[in-house]
């Protein structure tokens, strides 16, 4: 069965594989502190122009946005972020059990708009029980956000603004970021997120890597912060083994070369459903198709594709997301191409 289930259902890149067979039997020293995460930490203050950064590697994106808000907020404080945000809807509420809430903020498209954020807090503050609310603490944002979107380098400033007027870090998870930043619709890059954000992390797994995240702090980690990996039991004692890949993904552009063959793969799979009639849930942005489907062509294309479900519109019609990656191939458009085909003959012969 084909399936565009999702950007982390293969393995990774060749090269990372490569690298990993190649320097197997070489003795580093563990816990990150091997040549291979220290060059590939450089290599990352090199693309963010921001020598000062701060670069850890942690093994997958729920424990770098729980360890991020947890070492970065004081007790009291929570953490705002859209409702559509993966940390207030898909993180098994990984935030909380930590101790800080999630203050879920409206959202259009999956962002969060600065109107909201200043709303939200002039009204906190004017609250005079404050004292026995939680207290905002941070921002959370995602580039690109659950429903393929991304934040322009306006809508940042502006959100930066905030936070510095109200005193709030701001956080963007970067899951998705090399699709973010290949975007044809970014105007984005590490050095402006560098200038931007209190962290940032730069995912590896959905763009290329066998797992791991970049996350880096521009100016200064929270105090003790390796400690405090250690304790959220975060800590690879072969951290070698995300400081290979990264170091492999940061090297002759590869990290960008492959995100950007991910928007091509997504701008030749939503031109096949276009082709067959099929409209869209939001438009092509970055790696993530959103396409409509009544209750007829789910139950026949869901016999041959794999998607993922995203929301029931009304009692007919549905939304399911298809995700182009670094490893989509033409040889994947043409068979999809097929499907659909074969999925129509069926339709109209019913």
């Amino acid at each position: 069965m084909l399936s565009f289930e999702s950007d982390y259902i293969q393995g990774c890149h060749e090269k990372i594989l490569q690298a990993l067979a190649e320097t197997n039997y070489e003795k580093e020293p563990g816990y990150g502190a091997d040549r291979y995460s220290l060059s590939a930490a450089e290599r990352i203050r090199g693309a963010c122009d921001c020598p000062e950064a701060e670069v850890y590697f942690i093994s997958g994106g729920t424990q770098t946005n729980q360890l991020t808000v947890d070492t970065m907020l004081d007790s009291h404080e929570g953490v705002l972020a859209a409702k559509t945000g993966h940390i207030a809807c898909h993180e098994a509420g990984a935030i909380e059990f930590t101790g800080h809430k999630v203050l879920e903020l409206p959202q259009k498209d999956g962002k969060l708009n600065a109107a909201d954020l200043e709303n939200y807090m002039e009204t906190f503050l004017a609250d005079g029980s404050r004292d026995h609310l939680v207290f905002p603490g941070m921002v959370y944002l995602s580039q690109p956000t659950e429903y393929g979107t991304l934040y322009s380098e306006k809508e940042l400033r502006q959100i930066r603004k905030l936070c510095d007027r109200y005193e709030l870090k701001l956080y963007i998870d970067g899951a998705r970021m090399g699709y973010g930043l290949a975007s044809p619709c970014n105007d984005v890059t590490l050095p402006i997120l560098a200038e931007l954000c209190d962290a940032f992390y730069i995912g590896g797994t959905k763009v290329g890597a066998l797992c791991g995240e970049a996350l880096v702090f521009p100016r200064k980690s929270p105090k003790q912060f390796i400690t405090k990996v250690k304790q959220h039991g975060a800590m690879l004692a072969k951290g070698r083994l995300i400081g290979i890949q990264f170091d492999t993904l940061f090297q002759d552009d590869l990290y960008f070369t492959i995100s950007r063959h991910a928007m091509t793969m997504a701008t030749e799979i939503r031109d096949a459903f276009e082709e067959m009639g099929y409209s869209f849930h939001m438009p092509l942005i970055s790696n993530q198709i959103f396409v409509i489907l009544t209750e007829k062509q789910r139950k026949t294309l869901s016999r041959y594709l794999r998607y993922s479900f995203w929301e029931r519109l009304d009692e007919d019609r549905c939304v399911v997301r298809l995700a182009a990656s670094w490893a989509t191939t033409e040889e994947d458009i043409a068979e999809l191409r097929q499907l659909l085909q074969k999925c129509k003959e069926e339709m109209e012969s019913c």
